[in-house]
């Protein structure tokens, strides 16, 4: 009963000074408002590249070509070191590789009539697509056939082909790519942008023997992607890849690899990183006005002790304690902190999905976040409101009596 007294006078006492409550409580709704919104949209944004680096591929890993340590930096030479044996010694010799498929990457416009588009043209083997988990929504894929002949077929990128086509199918037509014509036979699934924003669409897949020696004019391949037999394997693979390219290319013992080898996981957990850095970058700056908020709340309640001195004063003359006087200023300070909470909640999610709306942002609120936010702006309440409590209820009677 006495908590409840103490609760329903300091209800009494919030409610005297509306405007003035009101505006201490806003610096807590808007920090718990910012910080529901920047974790959103951090956590949003990190599982947005963990998809996206997901759609790249299943347990992939990409091997580069040409690589030398200069001055201590590990730089790309400019001059490949790989080439189709490599990539058939691997496909034989490392039991943890699945897939493999060589690659050479080129640029151009490719023209189908009187319209042309300019875009990448990368050559892959017929194992491509499954490392890369992307499959065709119209016409086919090349075979081993047109690789070993270098047929001049391609697949077109979604964007590829609405940019030349619009909604008609191409497959069967025939474009130019550098002046050479080549047969359109299929065009992949839409994947959308990469994790660096590039739009992974915008390509068109040839062999990579077409490319090499077609449009390139080279015997070697720019790079090869393999795929771990399973996520668990990707380790395993990547050093049976290693191992058995420098023996290949007759490395000594502690002479630095010719060529660098990245895997997904490593890709993932870099941007994994990054993004985490970012979340915890946007929630700190976030917090600070949950602090500003804390202060707030204190000066107010220092004001209110102040002009409800000889109130203390009284309530002590007839029998109240100091802690009873503690609990009435905590419970002040908590009301508001807890108050501003809630409704800073409600704005942070509503602040979440309007950016989610407007600005097509990825935006995640776990609970435990929204719960963290609460918890952090009840605790700043009794944080910040214990001092003016504590100097209320150390306030001597006699003296408080006499205030004017």
């Amino acid at each position: 009963m006495k908590f409840l007294t103490i609760l329903k006078v300091g209800l009494k006492a919030i409610a005297r000074n509306k405007m003035r409550s009101a505006l201490t409580a806003l610096g807590i709704i808007i920090g718990v408002a910012c910080v529901i919104a920047m974790i959103g949209v951090g956590k949003g944004s990190q599982a947005a590249i963990q998809s996206q680096i997901s759609a790249l591929g299943t347990n992939f890993l990409m091997v580069f070509p040409g690589v030398s340590t200069q001055s201590g930096a590990r730089i790309f030479t400019g001059e490949s070191t790989l080439t189709e044996d490599d990539v058939a010694a691997v496909k034989a010799e490392c039991p943890s590789v699945a897939y493999v498929s060589p690659m050479s990457r080129s640029a151009g416009q490719v023209v189908y009539g009187n319209l042309n588009w300019g875009t990448s043209v990368q050559g892959v083997g017929v194992e491509w697509p499954f490392i890369r988990s992307w499959n065709t929504s119209d016409g086919v894929f090349f075979g081993d056939s047109e690789v070993r002949s270098a047929s001049k077929v391609c697949v077109l990128g979604s964007t590829v082909a609405t940019s030349l086509f619009g909604d008609q199918s191409p497959v069967g037509a025939t474009v130019r790519i550098k002046n050479f014509p080549f047969r359109v036979i299929g065009v992949l699934e839409t994947k959308g942008g990469s994790t660096v924003g590039q739009d992974q669409d915008d390509t068109v897949v040839a062999p990579y023997t077409t490319v090499m020696r077609l449009l390139k004019g080279k015997n070697k391949i720019d790079m090869f992607m393999a795929s771990a037999v399973s996520q668990a394997a990707v380790s395993q693979a990547q050093t049976e890849i290693e191992s058995l390219l420098r023996q290949r290319h007759r490395l000594m013992p502690g002479q630095d690899s010719d060529f660098m080898i990245r895997s997904q996981q490593e890709i993932a957990q870099t941007a994994d990183q990054t993004s985490h850095t970012l979340s915890l970058l946007l929630a700190s700056a976030a917090s600070i006005s949950l602090l500003v908020g804390g202060i707030g709340i204190m000066n107010i309640m220092l004001v209110s002790v102040t002009e409800r001195t000889r109130e203390i004063g009284i309530r002590m003359a007839i029998g109240a304690k100091g802690r009873d006087i503690l609990t009435q200023f905590l419970v002040e300070a908590l009301t508001l902190s807890v108050a501003g909470g809630l409704i800073g909640i409600v704005l942070g999610v509503g602040a979440s999905r309007f950016l989610a709306w407007k600005a097509h942002w990825s935006i995640a609120l776990p609970p435990e976040s929204i719960l963290l936010a609460f918890g952090f702006s009840a605790a700043i309440g009794v944080f910040f409101g214990f001092y003016p409590a504590q100097k209320a209820s150390r306030l001597d009677p006699i003296e408080a009596l006499r205030y004017e």
